[in-house]
């Protein structure tokens, strides 16, 4: 059977997606090369991608407008707590263990969806708080994720509230260990009887989506048990990765639950704490615009649970 001819909407999606995709600022013979049109039939498609806001031009390069940016922040991370959010419930069914869902941000990590099992009630579900890499499992676990470059930021955070970087007990050898694994384990870091193990969502190399955490009391990770949950884990994280990588990939057609940000077990969605986007992004820059940096809500010492 031939393959149905592209239509308008296809070749403009093809368009944002290979310049949201690209490592480097693409030009038009680049892009209009990767997905395949004629670099006449390209530019007449960016020019109303950029007049919407979608695609960004500098110079004879493309980079994601205003509306991706939007999209991917709040809209986006709205979609990615509706579409994780049976995963979420089954893995937490499975291990009986409370289960959040954490976002990267510019310099740490944020919970945007939790589920909780009754009897692990008296851990702080920390839904919509921001977590450092040094005292959470869950950022961890998606620094180990990042290229070394992508990592400063969060290695700068945990170096000015003084911890310590170097070292068998230092934070890099911390990553080291997570990324040669694929796992983060924290075992009451925070002086507390709670244990958690994180695990990164990647759907490209160095840039990972989210992370599942598992969140219990210390027996509940001992060395019997900690195999079988490493493997849940691990089957939960690829099956949102298979979810996440978009049509085609996932028998997901519909979504029949979507987070609700309360302060109750098994909370869900943001609390309103989201990085703030920039209303209207320079347009001299030749490279991606970074966002602004997260308001610093780290929870306090005596109300945190390891995430």
């Amino acid at each position: 059977m031939p393959a149905a001819p592209r239509t308008a909407v296809d070749k403009a999606l093809d368009l944002v997606e290979a310049v949201a995709r690209a490592s480097q600022p693409p030009r038009l013979v680049d892009l209009a090369e990767e997905v395949g049109l004629h670099r006449a039939t390209a530019y007449r498609v960016l020019v109303d991608l950029v007049r919407r806001g979608w695609v960004l031009r500098a110079g004879d390069r493309y980079l994601p407008g205003t509306a991706v940016l939007q999209l991917s922040s709040s809209a986006a991370r709205n979609s990615l707590g509706a579409l994780a959010r049976p995963v979420l419930a089954a893995l937490s069914e499975r291990t009986g263990m409370m289960v959040n869902l954490q976002v990267p941000e510019v310099d740490r990590s944020r919970v945007i969806d939790v589920v909780r099992p009754d009897r692990l009630a008296m851990i702080s579900s920390l839904t919509g708080q921001a977590l450092p890499v040094h005292r959470f499992a869950g950022p961890l676990a998606l620094v180990a994720a990042l290229s070394p470059a992508d990592r400063v930021p969060y290695l700068r955070a945990a170096e000015e509230s003084g911890y310590p970087l170097e070292g068998p007990d230092g934070l890099l050898a911390d990553i080291e260990d997570a990324e040669r694994t694929g796992f983060a384990v924290e075992y009451g870091r925070n002086e507390q009887p709670v244990a958690s193990l994180a695990r990164a969502v990647v759907t490209r190399p160095g840039a990972p989506v989210c992370a599942l955490t598992l969140v219990g009391l210390g027996p509940d990770f001992g060395e019997a048990r900690l195999p079988g949950l490493r493997e849940r884990l691990r089957e939960a994280t690829e099956e949102l990765a298979r979810i996440l990588a978009g049509p085609g990939t996932s028998e997901v057609t519909e979504v029949t639950e979507v987070p609700q940000a309360t302060g109750a077990t098994g909370a869900t969605g943001a609390t309103g704490q989201a990085s703030p986007l920039p209303s209207s992004p320079s347009l001299t820059t030749s490279a991606p615009l970074p966002l602004s940096p997260s308001p610093d809500a780290s929870p306090s010492p005596s109300t945190e649970g390891p995430a």
